[in-house]
């Protein structure tokens, strides 16, 4: 459905998009993840025809976004990061003024279907400008999908919006995508993990990960980390000097008299009985000794950071 060839977006002497090539098929919802200035709007910008690329190609469905602007167009819903809206209109006057503008009939248009998809049937006759943050992303989505489009391109879909804002919102897009082709850019990692099948990453413009989320996630799964809670004298050295430990990061803020860490480990060590028989030896009290479970926040800290070191 997507397909970018050696795509590149400059702005001055700033390469925004660094030759990116990727091809994202029907049905599929895709995580865009990356840092500040990673490039990801820029890229989905392109995607929708909102900005041209320098060089490469983008086409939709076979079309190309710069020579059929207006197939292409037609066959996306985008809500952008600050999701415009005009507030002054009723939600029903704004989502009729949207179907015109697409130059469809009002008539034809299912948006009573679209107005109980995306749950705003209770803020129907009322002023934009007086929805909390939800509703008014609710109405993006609902302005998004009013033309059935194929593809749905989504800039930062919860952001501001509280946890019980940003879990309805999340279940919106799931249930939209089973339907479509969704591209999917935030920063909550959790929305990625519950709702996109495949991710990818960009940083300083170049795409660095694309792949199914279980494979990702599988790449930091040769580490373990170890969380150690206890009073004892000189722990960190003793544990630091247990075999198999690759590092040690002290955690700050425990009561007085308590010593908190995490260790790294290889897959194949297990660090939690040596420590337990390291306290009992010394005498230590022990308040917490536990695995942490590997989050697609740490798989992406490790490729980002890593890429910023090079």
């Amino acid at each position: 459905m997507i397909k970018l060839n050696n795509v590149s977006k400059r702005f001055g002497a700033t390469l925004a998009v660094d030759n990116i090539s990727l091809n994202i098929g029907k049905g599929q919802v895709v995580g865009f993840l990356g840092p500040n200035g990673a490039g990801k709007s820029t890229t989905m910008r392109m995607i929708t025809g909102y900005l041209a690329p320098d060089a490469g190609e983008i086409t939709v469905d076979g079309a190309d976004v710069v020579e059929e602007s207006a197939l292409t167009k037609s066959l996306i819903g985008y809500l952008p990061e600050n999701n415009p809206l005009y507030e002054e209109m009723i939600v029903r006057d704004y989502l009729s003024f949207t179907v015109g503008l697409r130059g469809g009939i009002i008539e034809a248009t299912p948006i009573d279907d679209v107005v109980s998809q995306t749950g705003i049937a209770e803020v129907f006759y009322r002023p934009i400008g007086e929805l909390s943050k939800g509703y008014r992303q609710r109405v993006g989505l609902a302005q998004a999908i009013l033309h059935e489009p194929k593809i749905l391109i989504l800039d930062e879909p919860t952001e501001g919006l509280d946890p019980n804002q940003r879990v309805e919102i999340r279940r919106l897009i799931k249930d939209i995508g089973r339907e479509r082709t969704i591209v999917l850019s935030t920063h909550v990692l959790q929305e990625v993990e519950s709702t996109c099948s495949r991710v990818l990453i960009i940083n300083r413009g170049r795409l660095i990960t694309d792949s199914p989320i279980e494979q990702l996630m599988g790449q930091a799964k040769g580490i373990k980390r170890i969380k150690v809670e206890l009073a004892g004298s000189n722990p960190s050295a003793e544990l630091k000097a247990l075999k198999g430990v690759l590092t040690l990061d002290k955690i700050a803020g425990k009561p007085r008299g308590r010593f908190a860490c995490e260790l790294t480990c290889d897959i194949d060590t297990e660090l939690r009985p040596p420590i337990f028989e390291l306290a009992k030896s010394k005498g230590w009290t022990l308040w917490e000794l536990y695995q942490e479970e590997v989050s697609l926040e740490d798989v992406f800290r490790d490729l980002t950071v890593g890429e910023d070191e090079q």
